[in-house]
């Protein structure tokens, strides 16, 4: 099907009025297929011609104002509707086909019981995977849905249903809404209700995960979130109940369905987790609430004005969370595992704009559910709060809201409505924070003369060759120091924060220098932090004395806001090739099993072994990277024998099974299996159990036989995912060609289980076997992009020879590239990861 452009949809926009869908699905006609009958009523101008988007396996029947059209008239899911009337009726009668990669109504039957269960995903463009209609945002409508399904099942959808006696579940009309935004899911779920401030509330998984729905911890950050968005929010919630689904194989974290809300059931928690793991659901949990506002109150026009639903929805994630919830300290975990998203995702030659220009069809839309819409954008958002405060911000989106309820709206809209409330230039302002990409850096120049500085400035420099790049910063700086600890060493103690306004205009060479009169004068800070607070969005340099000060002392500060500000500078400083990785390493060793904030423990060990050990070291000098972390993990068991501290030792643990990869440590895994925990805890939950077989059958430390057993042990779809990455990653030049066919020509895995295939295929250490599988993964992989977008993201991010930083590898993905034939999806995901290889051949010196 031909991605829908801009063009079309605004020629589509002018010429129809969509009034009403009614839907009717099938669910009981067997698991390849359901039945969908729907009729749209729709005004148009007379006499004009347009299309309607549907993608059945078979159109049975359709009808445009009681006269038949032919079904052979359809063409790449696009349905001609010649000769219109002013009033019009299309009703269509199809097939459609029940998806296993999670686009449009995904079908997934349960390992565990064999129960099957069903749950849609519409948006970008899937929702003609669903129904026959006018896909795209700005053509809102009710939408009225009837169900038939298994007697046993209970079916949800965007409002509240009534099963009828035929067995049929009725749904009233909804709101206004976009296609992307329509919903059902269904199965013989297991429910929690409750009530909240008049807003019926349900929570929703699958049976075999009924122990594990943590329904009142749910509900509890459900109400807090409601709670706060009513203080902050005019509008109240507008969409009556408010159903919280936990489905298998879901492509993203969630989906904001207004009323019935979809998460990937992994935020179910079989084994045990982390508190960052807990507090990324709360953030998930009140992102999508947010939505209900940002997106679905007041939806875009169109897709380029993503950032008007995600950038939102995140900045708030996060602040209702630190606000309203025990997660106090969640900007720590944004700043440090994150935001980092954004910086990478704004360094690459994909890089676009927060307010992206250019987004001509859906198909590159769908490529900008990124780090930039997300992190980025959330980022300028705390940014933009700082500078206008929250009376006048809140002032603005509650105009906004109230201008444009249950319609579309534009970038304009927005800023038209913050400008009114704040009377600043917001649209000056939007011209270099949202028109423009990349990222500035800022820098210390300082002077001294015995000890005292003699002057100080901030060397401010943005995107090189766009003059509108140096973007205006309001932040906190925080000076440090060193001070003996009472024992053997020093610690860094704060002595000042003071806020700097750095303005966007450089001097003839791009650069600004702002002076900081506060420090000329003063004796030397041992540690100087730009953006201390982490407001705004912009890389940091520390000065030298600065860098030696954090190499001594960094876990010693007591802000772990600062901390995570610190360790993500020397990440980035890693990423250009500004730092060695062994001076990274060495900071991990000093001062990681100090660090009491787990998400900081869990970022900087996953970049130490992901992205240092794995790909900016040379194959030579791996395992002294890997015996570094493995190191820092040992010493946070050691720190934690015996305390309350079970999150650490988690985190440690999961890490500490990764690096295993000598004779002596893959021994130890096995002990674990054995006892069934960690000597000290924790006990080996399934999650922990899959982790270790697969280090170990990527070792050869284990084989078929112990992969079968562990899936006797736990038939569940988390099992099934272990069990395939583990077959993937099997030293044996069979299981390697068999995982191969099962990616490329067997066609029969779903999303997940692809994932989990291409996740346990490469490995570091199996450099040589899998060699010859580079150049045919490049040669293999265009044909998988017309197997749809989540494939394609699928086999080009997660299969990816990452791990091969060579220049043969970069040379084979350019020709790759050059191709004519690659989808959006599948050309975005190789691009990228072509610029993440060349950095890491970069760093490695290659």
């Amino acid at each position: 099907m031909p991605a829908l452009t801009r063009a079309e949809a605004q020629t589509r926009a002018r010429l129809l009025d969509v009034r009403a869908y009614t839907i009717h699905l099938d669910l009981t006609c067997g698991d390849e297929v359901f039945h969908s009958d729907t009729v749209v009523r729709f005004g148009a101008e007379p006499g004009s011609e347009t299309f309607a988007e549907i993608r059945p396996a078979r159109l049975r029947r359709a009808l445009l104002n009681g006269r038949e059209l032919d079904p052979a008239s359809l063409r790449d899911g696009r349905l001609p509707l010649p000769a219109l009337a002013a009033d019009n009726e299309l009703r269509v009668e199809a097939d459609m086909p029940y998806s296993r990669t999670g686009e449009g109504l995904h079908r997934f039957t349960d390992p565990a019981d064999g129960e099957a269960y069903v749950a849609s995903q519409c948006a970008p463009d899937d929702a003609p995977r669903l129904f026959a209609c006018f896909d795209q945002p700005d053509l809102k409508a009710p939408i009225e849905l009837t169900v038939t399904a298994p007697p046993h099942w209970t079916v949800l959808g965007n409002v509240a249903g009534e099963k009828e006696a035929d067995g049929r579940w009725r749904f009233a009309p909804t709101a206004p809404i976009s296609t992307y935004l329509a919903a059902v899911a269904g199965g013989p779920l297991h429910s929690v209700h409750a009530e909240h401030d008049g807003i019926p509330l349900g929570v929703h998984c699958r049976r075999s995960l009924a122990p594990y729905l943590d329904a009142e911890e749910i509900l509890e950050i459900t109400r807090r979130s409601f709670d706060r968005y009513h203080e902050l929010f005019e509008d109240r919630y507008p969409f009556g109940k408010y159903d919280q689904v936990f489905v298998p194989e879901l492509n993203f974290g969630a989906m904001e369905n207004p009323g019935c809300v979809t998460f990937r059931d992994e935020f179910l928690f079989r084994s045990a987790v982390t508190d960052v793991e807990r507090e990324t659901r709360a953030i998930v949990i009140a992102h999508e609430m947010a939505h209900m506002w940002f997106g679905n109150l007041v939806t875009m026009r169109w897709w380029d004005d993503l950032w008007l639903n995600e950038s939102f929805a995140e900045y708030m994630g996060y602040r209702v969370v630190t606000e309203t919830t025990r997660f106090t300290t969640a900007w720590t975990g944004f700043t440090i595992a994150r935001k980092p998203g954004g910086y990478d995702a704004d360094q690459r030659r994909s890089t676009h704009p927060v307010a992206a220009e250019g987004i001509d069809d859906t198909a590159a839309a769908q490529t900008n559910f990124d780090g930039i819409s997300y992190s980025k954008g959330a980022s300028v958002l705390r940014q933009l709060v700082a500078w206008l405060g929250d009376e006048a911000f809140f002032a603005g989106i509650n105009r906004y809201f109230t201008d444009h309820r249950f319609g579309n709206a534009t970038m304009a809209d927005l800023l038209d409505a913050l400008a009114a409330a704040s009377g600043r230039d917001v649209h000056g302002w939007a011209e270099r924070w949202l028109r423009t990409s990349g990222v500035d850096t800022l820098r210390l120049q300082l002077t001294e003369e015995d000890g005292t500085l003699t002057s100080a400035a901030v060397v401010h420099t943005g995107t090189p060759g766009d003059p509108r790049a140096l973007r205006p910063h309001r932040i906190t700086a925080a000076a440090y120091d060193l001070a003996d600890d009472g024992g053997d060493g020093r610690r860094l103690r704060l002595r000042e924060r003071f806020p700097i306004d750095l303005p966007a205009d450089a001097g003839t060479d791009g650069a600004a220098r702002v002076p900081l009169e506060r420090l000329a004068g003063v004796p030397r800070p041992d540690l100087i932090v730009l953006d201390d607070g982490d407001l705004s969005y912009a890389k940091l340099r520390l000065d030298e004395r600065s860098r030696r000060a954090a190499a001594e002392a960094l876990s010693t500060i007591e802000d772990g806001l600062t901390r995570a500000v610190i360790w993500d500078t020397a990440r980035d400083m890693v990423r250009d090739g500004e730092l060695p990785a062994a001076e990274f390493l060495a900071l991990v060793e000093a001062h990681l099993p100090a660090e009491p904030d787990v998400s900081v423990v869990e970022a900087v060990l996953a970049f130490g072994r992901r992205r240092i050990a794995d790909r900016y070291t040379p194959p030579a000098a791996r395992p002294a990277a890997l015996a570094a972390i493995a190191g820092a993990c040992r010493e946070i068991l050691a720190r934690t024998a015996g305390g309350p501290a079970p999150t650490p030792r988690l985190a440690a643990v999961r890490e500490l099974i990764h690096c295993a990869e000598t004779p002596e440590a893959l021994a130890e895994l096995r002990e674990w299996l054995r006892d069934e925990r960690v000597p000290g805890g924790p006990a080996l939950d399934p999650d922990l159990r899959w982790s270790v077989l697969a280090q170990l059958s990527a070792h050869g430390a284990a084989g078929e036989p112990d992969i079968a057993a562990e899936v006797a042990r736990d038939p569940s779809a988390t099992g099934q995912e272990g069990a395939a990455r583990c077959r993937a990653a099997l030293p044996d030049p069979a299981a390697k060609e068999e995982a191969w066919r099962r990616l490329f020509t067997d066609g029969a895995l779903s999303n997940r289980l692809l994932t989990a295939t291409a996740q346990g295929f490469w490995g570091p250490a199996q450099a040589d076997l899998t060699a010859g599988f580079v150049e045919r993964y490049f040669a293999d992989v265009p044909a998988a992009g017309g197997r749809g977008p989540a494939v394609a993201r699928a086999l080009g991010r997660e299969l990816f020879p990452a791990h091969a930083a060579t220049p043969a590898t970069v040379r084979a993905a350019e020709r790759c590239l050059e191709r004519a034939d690659l989808t959006t999806a599948l050309r975005r995901a190789l691009d990228d990861e072509l610029d993440d290889l060349r950095r890491a051949l970069r760093v490695r010196g290659g």
